[in-house]
């Protein structure tokens, strides 16, 4: 019986990953064998055990054919390919749902993240404790129309998450294996999360300026000015789901208690001049159709409460992907 035990013991210490790491891609045929021979460099050196978790976010090029015969010839290349593009959030948590590893690097594709950073990312994980681990391209090579914003989103997220980063969008990031499970990445906001992992109760956030290398194929994948326009709404989405996402009632029935009580207070004064003080023609003031519109809209606020918590409470599954291919 012990036998048995100390077998299952073994099996469970071969079957233990170090690093996973997880690229979310979109036509990216040219560098994917160069980058997945980086790493694969990189860890030998090292003396990690790991994975590679490419998510094929709808490529159009040859990019899954590449990702099926890396998958061929190395056992622990693993692939996910979407039936079409649903973004980098959809493809980061995807991946993030197949890892294995205790530490989990994230990375973009176009080898313009260095897999040499992730030996200290890995050290800053388990050796210093921290929870999530950001790069901070202090030098980049990217386009102005992508600095300036850049820099602007992170100024106002540092601002109102009270989390000291310089660059929250890095791609190439390292957390620990809890946190990215417990955490849920959907629509945009992939560049929030230190944001989403800090709510979450994960507060050990540290960061490491990594080198930051010019695109050697293709184009970038930036969005230009439509994500410029994403970008504001995409964070105070963030800040209000991660207050009031579980608890939407304390936010529109607060303000609709106010709102309400506003109104409240107007009605009554005026109820007061034309009732015992005679005033004329008290429908005809402003003040009048104010304390009206006030208690309409305080009405409507408690009913959006109501609306959003049988909402939250009875949420289907946001992350549901047509997954086309897995290996």
């Amino acid at each position: 019986m012990m036998q048995g035990y100390s077998l299952k013991l073994d099996n469970l210490e071969k079957e233990k990953i170090d690093i996973s790491v997880v690229v979310p891609l979109l036509n990216e045929e040219e560098s994917l064998p160069e980058l997945e021979g980086w790493i694969r460099k990189v860890m030998i050196k090292h003396g990690f055990s790991w994975e590679v978790v490419f998510v094929d976010d709808g490529s159009t090029d040859e990019s899954w054919y590449i990702i099926s015969d890396l998958h061929t010839r190395y056992s622990n290349i693993r692939g996910i390919r979407f039936k079409r593009n649903y973004g980098k959030s959809a493809a980061l948590n995807s991946g993030f749902e197949q890892v294995k590893g205790d530490v989990v690097i994230t990375m973009d594709a176009d080898l313009q993240d260095s897999p040499e950073e992730i030996p200290e990312l890995f050290k800053m994980i388990q050796e210093d404790g921290l929870d999530l681990v950001s790069g901070w391209k202090k030098k980049r090579h990217d386009p102005i129309s992508k600095t300036i914003p850049t820099k602007l989103y992170n100024a106002a997220t540092r601002a109102l998450s009270g989390i000291k980063l310089h660059d929250f969008n890095c791609g190439l990031k390292a957390y620990k294996r809890d946190v990215v499970k417990r955490i849920e990445v959907y629509g945009e906001m992939h560049r929030y999360i230190p944001v989403i992992a800090k709510w979450a109760g994960y507060s050990k956030i540290g960061e490491k300026v990594v080198h930051h290398q010019a695109r050697k194929f293709g184009k970038t994948k930036f969005g230009g000015i439509e994500r410029f326009m994403r970008g504001p709404l995409d964070l105070m989405s963030i800040i209000f789901i991660s207050k009031f996402g579980k608890r939407p009632m304390h936010f529109f029935g607060t303000t609709g208690t106010l709102i309400s009580f506003t109104g409240f207070i107007i009605l009554a004064y005026l109820a007061y001049l034309k009732i015992f003080q005679n005033v004329p023609k008290i429908s005809d003031r402003p003040l009048f159709y104010l304390g009206i519109v006030c208690l309409l809209i305080g009405t409507q606020f408690f009913l959006s409460g109501f609306i959003a918590e049988l909402v939250s409470r009875n949420n289907p599954q946001r992350n549901s992907y047509v997954i086309d291919q897995l290996l």
